[in-house]
């Protein structure tokens, strides 16, 4: 009796101890990941003055001073990747993409913000001219929405063949991959077309019934730019992006009056209760 006692206890602790080694797993996993996210540049160029129910001014910051950040902080932190968002004048665009070019990285994501939530354009036509024309070949990935594809093609949208057609047209003008992110859509799905000279992926997601989705473009590129910085492949890294962000929309915190932001810990398992 004794001996079974000690061989049931024994299988106990081989899996206290299995259970133990696979949450520390996963932790280094998550402080692996949460490492990358601070290898990562993410280029804040443009500040806005904003809540969840109002955005309320756009103070532009001078070309230079962005210049000068992006490469005092490479000095500091070598980036993996670095993530771009909007630009809002050429003189801006024309100084990242100088910094670009010095700090010689492969993996670039742009966010090519563009028009707010309310539809106001939140850049000049010239700003937009030379970016399709200069900086979409620097960059590895870029991830309009359906209005920002639309002012880069001036290709009207409204549904999936739209959004190809869109992209290939995108990838013409001399960008090496694009993901469009189709929320925009009055579908019951969310549908975000991903493609290059080569490939072409559909990704297909539940639209979940929620006001709080502020940031989410701005998540799905950083977050896209993270699994990128770890070696995933542009379009593996797009894949990891779309669901974290659907995870981070689907347990949001339900904070403030009008669009709140998502859960951007949603990743985070906590194993401990504090008191």
């Amino acid at each position: 009796m004794s001996k079974i006692i000690k061989l049931d206890e024994a299988k106990k602790s081989k899996k206290i101890r299995e259970k133990l080694i696979t949450e520390k797993q996963e932790l280094e996993l998550e402080i692996h990941i949460l490492q990358k996210k601070l290898e990562v540049i993410q280029g804040f160029l443009d500040g806005t003055i904003s809540a969840s129910d109002d955005w309320h001014s756009k103070p532009p910051m001078p070309a230079d001073e962005i210049k000068n950040q992006i490469l005092y902080s490479a000095k500091d932190i070598k980036p993996n990747a670095i993530k771009i968002g909007m630009l809002h004048s050429v003189s801006v665009i024309k100084k990242v993409l100088f910094s670009l070019k010095k700090l010689k990285i492969n993996r670039v994501v742009l966010d090519p913000v563009m028009v707010a939530k309310g539809g106001s354009r939140l850049i000049d036509v010239n700003a937009i001219k030379v970016l399709k024309k200069n900086l979409l070949n620097h960059v590895s990935l870029i991830t309009p929405n359906i209005p920002e594809a639309e002012v880069l093609t001036g290709i009207k949208i409204e549904n999936k063949k739209d959004m190809i057609i869109a992209g290939k047209k995108i990838i013409k003008l001399g960008a090496k991959n694009v993901l469009i992110k189709g929320g925009h859509l009055k579908t019951r799905e969310v549908i975000d077309i991903y493609l290059n000279n080569s490939d072409l992926k559909v990704f297909t997601n539940p639209r979940y019934k929620t006001r709080n989705t502020h940031g989410t473009g701005c998540t799905l590129s950083s977050a896209i730019t993270v699994f990128f910085s770890c070696g995933k492949s542009i379009k593996k890294a797009c894949e990891l992006g779309i669901k974290y962000v659907n995870l981070a929309i689907l347990s949001n915190p339900n904070y403030g009056k009008g669009h709140g932001p998502i859960n951007h810990l949603n990743s985070i398992k906590l194993k401990k209760k504090f008191d």
